[in-house]
């Protein structure tokens, strides 16, 4: 008796075993890559122009800011000659070394004013790119979800970015899995027409991070034995 009670729910237990494996849905994975879509949405390309062009004029005024200082540096090396000439008179030479002086807290402040300008700047567009790119990832990822979705996917994996030791987190995939192309024609369906969709696809790479404004390049307003102010 104990025996037949022990086989019955031995049954009972399969049953309910296989009852919960057939209720689960059967594991279908598609793959997306986000890299690919950000950098090929119209919006990234409308938003890398804007910064390509406050770029360009973040750099004139930074080359404004360090002509005006390199004018000073001018000014000030000629008081500082004047100073020094033998054939001047005690009084002349107090003056331009007065004169010097004034000039050359002036500059100091220019440089001052071309450092903060540097770094607000840089800051300023990195921030931007940062804010721009958390809310278009967060819109490609709500598209590729819904479309995911449709398709009675169970997972969906991004395979743009590498791992903690450069490795790309999905190795191989086949490429009847990939709603890439998909997402990419939904998100861009409102492009506007005088904004052309690129000839080819741009490649899978992971998206690149925050690039500083070009700002580092410009002469340096610098005075011989004097070093700016930190």
């Amino acid at each position: 008796m104990k025996k037949t009670i022990r086989t019955l729910l031995g049954l009972a237990a399969l049953s309910a075993t296989a009852a919960f494996v057939q209720a689960q849905p059967a594991l279908k994975i598609l793959v997306v890559d986000m890299a690919k879509l950000y950098d090929g949405h119209y919006k990234t390309e409308e938003q890398n122009a804007k910064l390509r062009g406050d770029e360009q004029k973040a750099q004139e005024e930074l080359d404004k800011l360090n002509k005006e200082g390199n004018g000073l540096v001018e000014k000030y090396k000629e008081m500082v000659d004047q100073s020094n000439n033998p054939a001047a008179t005690a009084e002349a030479k107090s003056k331009a070394q007065g004169e010097a002086q004034k000039l050359l807290e002036q500059i100091q402040r220019k440089q001052q004013e071309v450092q903060s300008f540097q770094q607000n700047t840089r800051n300023s567009l990195q921030q931007r790119i940062q804010t721009f790119r958390s809310l278009m990832v967060e819109e490609i990822s709500k598209t590729a979800v819904e479309i995911a979705k449709r398709k009675g996917a169970t997972l969906l994996l991004d395979k743009s970015g590498p791992t903690l030791i450069g490795v790309s987190n999905i190795l191989y995939s086949d490429s009847g899995y990939d709603i890439t192309d998909e997402v990419s024609r939904e998100v861009n369906k409102d492009r506007p027409a005088t904004s052309a969709a690129p000839a080819t696809a741009p490649a899978a790479t992971p998206a690149a991070p925050a690039a500083a404004p070009k700002t580092d390049d410009s002469p340096r307003i610098t005075v011989p034995g004097v070093s700016p102010k930190k």
